[in-house]
């Protein structure tokens, strides 16, 4: 068997000697010999291949522990984990680039300096125990500046989604945070419904079963819809004709599909379609939500709603009842009509909120 010390190798495979030296101590990739005197390292040609992976999948910035694991894996399904990294990668990236772009518009002041129409949220909020659970565990609530809904589950779940909107609701009695500082809020409240979830399931016991709550909530800053998530329930976006669901569910069927492992239509049938990855109130480290920030327009429809919803009503005929209701009101309606009609085997709720021009505008000063 043909060797090549330590520095050829790293020459061969473009990692560098330091880099090997790390990777023998975790077991990643062991030379084939190493002098028992000098203990100098010697590799094999044979490892070439497995050495150029590991330069590759560090290059894509996947973590040592998850190389591991793919080494170990025959070819194809070693694609398939790749696959599966860079799709989360590509969804860690959306989120952070949407920031991006907020923060470079705030610090450069491109939103400032021209007259801007002021203007206004009009709502209606509804839920709904459906025709198969026997108690609603859901919370909703819709205010001038507010929309959110929870969606509890375990035994305390009631209380635990009325906790959760309730650590937001302040947010609607203040004055209208400022768009810089809108994001810092809606962190500081998740943070404190995670606390008060968690009190409550504490409280609760129920036997090792765990009590949360899901949490998506709109907050209006004026121009701008500030979001935060966590969990499936949902936030939709109703804008010239156009159906855009704003929200990406943290369960496991939603990471399947994200990784190329289940299709849409496989999902709906999934053994685990209720299980959460992300959720307040449960055991481990305090979730961290997804926060953005959405310009607003006049004339936009915005819809946060539960599972119970969007489980049983197809997009499509969400879109539909969205577009024909001519009030927030009606459409909440329509909208719980429409999965009570289909079975209703789960709790649901709707926030239903236009974006709409008032009669005054407003110079801003940059």
């Amino acid at each position: 068997m043909e060797l090549l010390t330590i520095g050829a190798f790293a020459k061969a495979s473009r990692l560098s000697p330091k880099a090997l030296r790390l990777y023998d101590e975790l077991d990643l990739l062991p030379p084939a010999r190493v002098d028992p005197d000098t203990g100098y390292r010697y590799y094999a040609l044979a490892q070439l291949e497995r050495a150029r992976l590991v330069a590759w999948l560090r290059r894509l910035g996947m973590p040592l522990a998850e190389i591991r694991a793919v080494c170990a894996l025959d070819a194809a399904d070693a694609a398939r984990e790749i696959r599966a990294y860079w799709a989360r990668v590509e969804a860690e990236t959306a989120v952070r680039r949407d920031l991006a772009a907020f923060l470079v518009e705030e610090l450069t002041g491109e939103s400032r300096g021209r007259h801007t129409t002021m203007l206004e949220l009009r709502h209606a909020a509804r839920s709904d125990r459906g025709h198969v659970r026997p108690a609603n565990q859901d919370t909703v609530y819709a205010g001038r500046r507010l929309l959110a809904v929870a969606d509890g589950c375990g035994p305390a779940g009631a209380p635990a989604s009325q906790a959760a909107v309730a650590a937001l609701r302040f947010l609607d009695e203040r004055e209208e945070p400022a768009t810089g500082s809108v994001l810092n809020l809606l962190e500081e409240a998740v943070r404190g419904a995670n606390e008060a979830v968690r009190d409550l399931a504490r409280a609760a016991g129920g036997g090792g079963e765990e009590s949360g709550t899901t949490l998506t909530a709109l907050l209006w800053t004026g121009s701008r819809l500030a979001l935060v998530h966590i969990g499936d329930s949902r936030a939709y976006l109703l804008r010239d004709g156009g159906l855009f669901r704003i929200t990406h569910d943290h369960s496991v069927v939603q990471s399947l599909i994200d990784e190329g492992r289940l299709s849409p239509e496989e999902a709906e049938s999934h053994p685990q379609r209720a299980l959460l990855l992300k959720a307040l109130g449960t055991s481990g480290a305090p979730p961290v939500p997804d926060l953005r920030v959405r310009e607003a327009r006049d004339g936009d429809r915005y819809l946060v709603c539960s599972d119970g919803l969007t489980r049983v009503v197809p997009d499509a005929l969400i879109k539909e009842l969205l577009a024909a209701g001519s009030d927030p009101e009606a459409v909440v309606r329509s909208l719980i009509g429409a999965a009570n009609a289909a079975g209703g085997p789960d709790n649901v709720s709707c926030a239903v909120a236009d974006v709409v021009g008032s009669a005054r505008t407003s110079a801003v000063v940059g």
